[in-house]
């Protein structure tokens, strides 16, 4: 398992990568695997089985899948738009 620091997500975006819900608050999300299709300040838009789900960042702890690496992450570091955590990266440099 390879962690994955607050810092490095913004380098890699989250639009087209492959995600799954390994543990959340509603234990009916966790399972849901597939690409993320949109983001918003609190919410992932992740395409699974057909159908897009939109999962509250807050409440998921996610696995995603990054040139054949897992890392594991909590949803509560990926609050807020990726705009803004574009810009709290730059001012951590």
């Amino acid at each position: 398992m390879i962690l994955v620091e607050a810092k490095d997500l913004p380098r890699h975006g989250l639009l087209g990568l492959e995600v799954e819900v390994v543990d959340a608050d509603n234990a009916s999300l966790v399972g849901i695997r597939g690409i993320v299709t949109g983001e918003t300040k609190n919410m992932l838009a992740i395409r699974h089985c057909g159908k897009t789900r939109k999962i509250i960042k807050s409440q998921v702890k996610l696995k995603i899948m990054i040139n054949g690496e897992d890392y594991y992450v909590d949803g509560r570091v990926l609050m807020g738009r990726p705009e803004d955590r574009l810009k709290k990266v730059r001012r951590i440099k």
